[in-house]
């Protein structure tokens, strides 16, 4: 018999549960920007809006683009911007893709129904420039909104969801509801229209695309959960879905081998055979 979870801030506290995790902004801040001096074609703070977070970044490969690649970062809705992370485009780059890192406006100042729309207008603003296939990703809360873009209330426009071949969700949120019983929401602001409007396990999918949830083995139970259950409704709706739980990866550790070209993750996230 599976048992209540009976505190919820406890069930999503990944950096309280990862020794060291503190360091971990400034090791990101720095690898980053490490990446984008190293030579590698990064054009920054494109913008698609009027707002100062509506920008995103494009890493170029090093001949005409395969298709595009979108990373939507994570940090509960919260934190965090895409500047931390573009070395983690350079799995994708390596084998010849763009890739897309757009920031959102962070909750308070917005509600998590209008960066889903946000991510809708990024998505849509980058497709226009790079031809080709289009592949989701995101981490955590970026999880979250990657799977909404593949729902039947799509913010993307119709041209470009029919050229999104796959997302793949990592450690993603898929049900936003137990988040309402968070101090979290004392700055989300969650309800239960918007949460269940937000929770992607509750939508159907816009159409059969293929469907990644991927979680590390060592995060916290909640999250393992919540992959595992995305996984299994969307099956049950005719989407083709796959659910792995890596090794014993935590919620960050599970993320660095999108650096690397020939790695597990990266093959999946482009539908390569490894």
């Amino acid at each position: 018999m599976l048992e209540p979870i009976q505190d919820w801030d406890d069930a999503f506290a990944n950096m309280a549960h990862v020794p060291g995790s503190e360091k971990l902004p400034q090791l990101w801040t720095d690898s980053a920007a490490a990446y984008r001096a190293s030579g590698v074609t990064v054009e920054t703070d494109i913008a698609y809006g009027d707002h100062p977070r509506e920008k995103f970044d494009l890493i170029w490969p090093d001949a005409t683009p395969k298709g595009l690649v979108v990373f939507i970062h994570g940090g509960f809705w919260m934190r965090l911007d895409k500047s931390f992370w573009t070395d983690f485009a350079e799995g994708a780059r390596a084998h010849g893709w763009a890739v897309c890192m757009p920031s959102y406006t962070l909750a308070p100042d917005a509600r998590i129904s209008h960066m889903t729309g946000q991510m809708g207008r990024a998505i849509s603003a980058a497709a226009a420039r790079i031809d080709g296939p289009i592949r989701i990703t995101g981490h955590s809360a970026g999880g979250h909104l990657a799977s909404r873009m593949i729902c039947e209330d799509s913010p993307l426009d119709e041209k470009t969801l029919e050229r999104v071949a796959a997302v793949l969700s990592i450690s993603g949120l898929h049900d936003l509801r137990p988040l309402m019983h968070t101090a979290m929401n004392d700055t989300l602001h969650l309800d239960e229209d918007e949460a269940r409007l937000e929770s992607a396990v509750l939508h159907r999918p816009a159409r059969a695309i293929p469907y990644t949830c991927w979680v590390g083995g060592g995060e916290r139970p909640e999250f393992i959960r919540q992959s595992e259950l995305m996984a299994q409704m969307w099956a049950g709706l005719d989407v083709p879905t796959r659910c792995v739980v890596e090794g014993d990866h935590n919620h960050f550790t599970v993320l660095e081998a999108l650096r690397e070209k020939d790695s597990e993750i990266t093959m999946q996230l482009l539908g390569l055979d490894r």
